[in-house]
């Protein structure tokens, strides 16, 4: 007796997903076939195979233009990385030669978590591309990438985030209430509490998690840096949002008796600034992959 077969996850060709994120950004179905040199009628019969293969609408339509589903913004976030990756993989053998400079910006809990290995992979397949890194703060980088001083960055923005047309989605990650495993901060009142700067995006989602709650905290220590708010912990000084990510050791979710208002989600995006050069362009399409495959 044969054994029953594995069912089979149809595949999403990249053709369908490269018409998906052009219609995304153009607004219609019209000016997506500009884009992907491709008449009106067949841009329309690749929507109706995607979500025949989905089983779910990806576009909501009226008279003028498309916008997306729930369901369709899902798929735009990971079709924009698939396409991202398969760019990095085909840069691999077409344009190894490719030379020239990049300054990429990154926030500090970025650099520290995901860069080195993107890095140093980036390094390997563009040996004759120069990166150099700035860690900063999000609304300082973004200034520097306008002020043309960095060609990219990665920035953090809130839960909601969806892309814009200069900056995409790397990935999103849930905040957490940090403490130290055992200590006492949590029980204080009022709650002492680590957070960086007024702009900062888990700054915001904690306080106003705690107004909302009505709980009576005050702020005992700042830091840009996420070893400085290790260190906080550590010393059972405060507690501290943070990404989920970067727990570890004596540094543990705040447990729920503590009653700890929850948090969102944060989101990581890649600004790119106007008219990137083919190494910011291959920098960039590394970068997104690189989160698609390890996020």
């Amino acid at each position: 007796m044969n054994a029953p077969s594995t069912p089979t996850v149809p595949l999403l060709e990249l053709d369908l997903l490269r018409t998906l994120v052009a219609i995304a950004e153009t607004g219609n179905f019209s000016a997506a076939a500009e884009v992907v040199h491709r008449t009106p009628s067949a841009v329309s019969m690749q929507v109706k195979r995607i979500e025949e293969l989905l089983g779910r609408p990806v576009f909501l339509r009226d008279s003028r233009s498309v916008t997306l589903t729930a369901d369709g913004e899902v798929l735009l976030e990971h079709g924009r990385r698939l396409l991202a990756l398969n760019r990095d993989v085909v840069s691999r053998f077409i344009q190894p030669d490719l030379a020239g400079e990049v300054r990429l910006g990154a926030p500090d809990d970025v650099s520290e978590r995901y860069l080195a290995p993107m890095l140093r992979r980036f390094a390997e397949t563009h040996p004759c591309i120069a990166v150099t890194v700035v860690v900063d703060g999000t609304d300082r980088m973004m200034q520097m990438v306008q002020q043309r001083r960095l060609d990219l960055s990665i920035v953090t923005r809130n839960a909601g985030f969806m892309g814009t047309d200069d900056t995409d989605v790397l990935m999103r990650e849930p905040l957490v209430w940090a403490v130290l495993k055992g200590g006492v901060a949590a029980e204080k009142e009022p709650l002492p509490l680590s957070v960086w700067e007024e702009t900062c995006v888990w700054r915001q989602a904690a306080i106003e998690g705690l107004k909302a709650q009505g709980r009576d905290f005050r702020v005992t220590f700042e830091s840009a840096h996420i070893s400085g708010q290790r260190a906080a912990i550590m010393a059972d000084l405060c507690v501290a949002p943070i990404p989920r990510s970067s727990l570890g050791g004596e540094i543990i979710e705040a447990p729920a008796h503590y009653g700890l208002p929850p948090l969102p989600d944060y989101t990581l995006g890649l600004l790119v600034g106007q008219n990137p050069s083919a190494p910011v362009l291959a920098a960039a399409d590394h970068l997104r992959a690189s989160f698609a495959l390890c996020c």
